[in-house]
This record gives structure tokens, sequence and C-alpha cells, in this order.
């Protein structure tokens, strides 16, 4: 059960169980993540530091690319059949438009809603390797996020090919989503894509080039209180909102003490919605909390409370980070009218597979 307290960063089940309670399963990946991180090769680096994918042609029928991770993974030419491992990376297929070609997907795979038809194979972190070989995947997607090495190991050993990505910053994110879709034949899909949330980002950056950061408290889980490392895409992610965290941590899910954050004195606390329950409930419920109700933040009514997408490394990450930053520097977005009515995620879904989207200069998206 050591894997058990970190379950909600890319997923969420809904139940009474154990597991499928949403405020248990907040918890679950998130501890998962951690040890999934420590069982990774010391090859691993930040994804920022590989090169682009390199091919080589072997035969007619496959290739040689080398994934996040720098192993060399043989993958077939024509790609017809995909498993995905994990949440995010679902999403980022159906954002990419191939969702014809996603043969299974985990028990946990539920944005879009559409991913919940599609053959599971079981969780994440323990997926059953015969469901995965009965799917006759032509590629499997994994992430050092949540999946565990011997998965990749063992479906390695029986000739299947696992391309594992490894996501640390934002920016690294996306452009590896132009990779998932090369190697699915689909470079176009994944340029229209791409060249979308890159033009969101320097949206938002040129919007806040002079606004200075917010120092907030990022929290994955209230009792204990877990928050966020240094280097894990959340805080990436933070910063792309003009936010930065309290926490100077070098692991990525620190358990802090409340005690400390009192004295640190956040100018926000952040939660996803996920983890919290009813947004307004939750301000409620830090004010009747001892402690909690000495934060300045919590007092001021100054408690973020974002879509559960800020877990995911997924296209729908943007969309977090655009709507915390409208939270917290709501001065920044004054002059510019945000369409409230407008679903970014549902926009990234119907894109033109060969046209780059047009960015809105009004909404920022």
């Amino acid at each position: 059960m050591a894997s058990l307290p970190f379950a909600r960063l890319f997923c969420c089940l809904s139940g009474d169980t154990l597991f499928g309670d949403c405020r248990v399963r907040s918890l679950v990946i998130l501890l998962a993540l951690g040890s999934a991180a420590a069982e990774l090769p010391a090859s691993v680096k930040p994804w920022l530091s590989l090169p682009n994918i390199q091919s080589v042609t072997v035969g007619t029928e496959s290739r040689v690319v080398t994934d996040e991770v720098g192993r060399s993974v043989a993958i077939p030419t024509r790609v017809r059949r995909i498993v995905s491992l994990a949440p995010n990376l679902t999403e980022t297929i159906y954002a990419l438009r191939l969702e014809d070609r996603l043969a299974g997907d985990t028990d946990y795979c539920d944005l879009p809603v559409a991913a919940k038809a599609k053959p599971h194979v079981g969780s994440p972190q323990n997926p059953s390797i015969e469901a995965i070989v009965a799917l006759h995947p032509d590629l499997v997607l994994a992430t050092t996020s949540i999946n565990r090495r011997e998965t990749v190991d063992a479906l390695a050993r029986l000739g299947v090919p696992v391309y594992t990505t490894d996501p640390h910053a934002v920016r690294g994110m996306v452009d590896s989503f132009g990779r998932l879709a090369t190697l699915a034949g689909a470079p176009q899909q994944g340029a229209a894509l791409v060249a979308g949330l890159d033009a969101r980002l320097d949206t938002l950056h040129t919007l806040l080039a002079d606004t200075p950061l917010v120092h907030v408290l990022f929290v994955v889980w209230l009792d204990p209180l877990i928050s966020i490392g240094q280097n894990t895409f959340i805080a990436d992610a933070l910063r792309w909102a003009g936010a930065e965290s309290v926490v100077l941590s070098s692991q990525n899910w620190p358990q802090v003490a409340l005690e400390e954050v009192v004295r640190l004195q956040p100018d926000y606390i952040v939660l996803a919605s996920s983890h919290t329950g009813e947004g307004s409930r939750t301000l409620e419920d830090l004010r009747t909390r001892s402690a909690w109700k000495d934060l300045q933040a919590v007092r001021s009514g100054h408690v973020a409370i974002i879509s559960e997408e800020i877990d995911r490394p997924a296209p729908g990450l943007i969309d977090a980070i655009e709507e915390l930053a409208h939270q917290i520097h709501p001065n920044a977005f004054s002059m510019i009218p945000r369409d409230q009515s407008a679903d970014s995620r549902i926009q990234l879904l119907s894109l033109s597979p060969t046209t780059t989207p047009a960015r809105c200069l009004e909404c920022a998206r």
C-alpha cells in the first residue's frame, strides 16, 4: 500500500470504495508518481536535453526512435493501433484527433468522456500485460509520471514497442505532443496542436511579462498537507500563470508542516477542484480549521480553485494555467474580455488536422 496516498494526479473515478472515492484517489497518483520516478533508470534526463526523434530505417517495416528517457525503441513504420497507459496520454491522443487508432487505455482514462468506452487494460500502475498484448498494439505509450519501469520492461521482453514520455516543463510537454503525432504518422495534426498551444503560452507570457510573481501554496492534499517540489511540471505550470510556489523542495511531492506555511504566509492558496470538493465550501472549510485560519490568504479569500487539468501533463493543462492566471492576476486581464462560454478543450479537439489555429487576441486563446 506504499503507493496508495496519490491517486488524483491524472485520474479520477467515482464511487464510494477506497480507490473509487475521488478524495482518496486525489492522493493515490501523487505517491504513485513519486515511486514510479524513483524506479526510473539513471539515464532519465529532463527531456528538453534530448535530441529530436532520431530514426533509422530497419528493413521496410520499422524504424528505431529514441524516446524521452533515452531508450531506443523499434516502432512499426505505420502505427495503426495504440494503447495508452496514462490518462494524460489518452487525452493527448484525442487532442491530436487520433482516437480511431486508440485500441485501449486504462481504467482511469476519463477525458474526454469517449475514452471511457475504449477497452481498458487496468490501472496505470498495474496494467494487465496480457490485456495489452491481446489488443495487438503497434505502439504502447507510457510516462515516467505514473507508469512503472517494470511494465515497460515486461512489454519490451515480449517485443511490444513502448515509447515513454518524461514531462517536466510545460514547453517540453507541448513539444512532446508533436513527437507523438510524428510517431503515429500524423505530423500535421501535431504541428497544428503545438502551434495553437504555443500561441496561447506566448500570449500569456506577454500579458504577464511585467507582473510580479504571486507566491502561492499549491495543495495536493490537505491532511496530511502535501505540496509540490520545484522540479515538477506543476511548478513550471505555476510559473506560466505568474505564480511561484513558496515550498522549496527537491522532492516532487513533499509533505509540509502547516506551521511552516503560516510562517511563509503565501499570497494565494491554490487547489484543484478534484482535490477539494465544491470550491465555495473549501474556503469556508479552511476558515474553520486551526492554523489555516491564521493564513492571511484564507482570511482574505485568496483561495484559487482551478480545473483538475492542472494535474495532467496534457493539452488541457494550458486551460488550467490560463484559469489560474485570470484568478491571481485579474488586473492583467481587466481590459481583455474573456468569453466564459468558450470551452477551449472542445476547440482543441475540433482543430483541423491541416490548419494551424488562429489565436484569439480578445480572450488570450
